[in-house]
């Protein structure tokens, strides 16, 4: 069952034209990714469908309701939740306060308790500061703070960014707990194996267009695509 859809969007930055007719299909329990280089509207997509860069055209339905046009508080309250690129952790609370915060504005929320069983390594930062965590750190307080909120929907923007492989491996485990307990994912991201090692379906945007739909199998293969769109060879995909 299809539980969200892009139907040929167009989204502006003032006078900038970014997306152009992007549309693409999520089933429920999916994890899609949407991979391109830097620029080329992958963000952007993901503003789209929170409401944070509302489309000028095009729809946007959520269980078969249109979206495109609420405010972001709406969009996440129908269970649509958004992990932004910059984590946007704040610096000042604590980790304990991050995810306290997030509860309190969820209106079915998961026990906050829950997330440091999935975050172990966020056990002892309870009382840290946002400012004073590692990169690392401040993405799984990020995902978690998104996840204490028990979203239907998880939007990953480029979670892997800037951390070190380790941490990677981690958040991998953790986004596969995430989708085994039925959350639908969609994930950008230029780290192509990881994408590769979650996802079931891809993307591929360029310019502000989507240029390929496929299964991941289908993307690995094309190695024209990997080299032209995603600036990998076959032998490092």
């Amino acid at each position: 069952m299809t539980i969200l859809t892009v139907d040929d969007i167009d989204t502006y930055y003032g006078n900038s034209h970014v997306l152009h007719g992007v549309s693409l299909e999520i089933d429920e329990g999916e994890v899609v990714t949407l991979l391109g280089r830097n620029g080329a509207g992958k963000t952007t997509t993901m503003r789209s469908i929170v409401g944070a860069s509302p489309p000028r055209s095009g729809s946007i339905t959520y269980r078969g309701e249109e979206i495109a046009g609420l405010s972001s508080d709406e969009i996440n309250g129908r269970g649509i939740s958004l992990v932004p690129e910059d984590r946007r952790v704040f610096p000042t609370l604590t980790v304990q306060e991050n995810l306290r915060l997030a509860h309190n504005l969820a209106s079915d929320p998961r026990p906050v308790e829950e997330m440091y069983e999935l975050f172990p390594a966020l056990d002892d930062l309870r009382g840290s500061n946002g400012r004073n965590l590692s990169g690392g750190e401040q993405q799984m307080v990020s995902v978690a703070r998104a996840l204490v909120q028990a979203p239907d929907v998880l939007l990953l923007d480029e979670p892997t960014e800037g951390l070190a492989p380790v941490i990677v491996d981690d958040l991998r485990e953790i986004v596969q707990t995430v989708v085994d307990q039925n959350v639908t994912v969609l994930l950008t991201e230029q780290n192509v194996e990881f994408a590769f090692d979650l996802a079931e379906r891809g993307y591929i945007m360029d310019t502000g267009e989507i240029v390929f739909d496929g299964t991941v199998a289908e993307i690995r293969d094309r190695e024209d695509l990997l080299e032209t769109y995603l600036s990998v060879g076959t032998a490092d995909a």
